[in-house]
């Protein structure tokens, strides 16, 4: 299987965040904290945690995206993990 790209991941997360989370496009840039600008909470976590596992094949540890604080940073975290 062919590595994905960093921007194939972003679209990836981008359209789950959206169609999961109601999360407005517009407030997802790379820059934007989980937690202050998306309003993820920890139960939403486990919520990511199932979907990227559904998405992208693999389990994340929480304490893995515990250190995840930005939209570029879990998409880093996702490309890493599955490259």
């Amino acid at each position: 299987m062919t590595p994905m790209t960093k921007t194939e991941i972003e679209d990836k997360v981008k359209a789950f965040l959206i169609e999961d989370f109601e999360i407005d496009e517009a407030k997802i840039l790379p820059e934007a904290k989980l937690t202050d600008d998306l309003d993820i909470d920890s139960l939403d976590l486990v919520d990511i945690i199932v979907i990227i596992h559904k998405t992208f094949g693999f389990m994340p540890r929480i304490e893995e995206l515990a250190n995840v604080g930005t939209f570029d940073e879990l998409c880093n975290y996702i490309k890493k993990r599955t490259n």
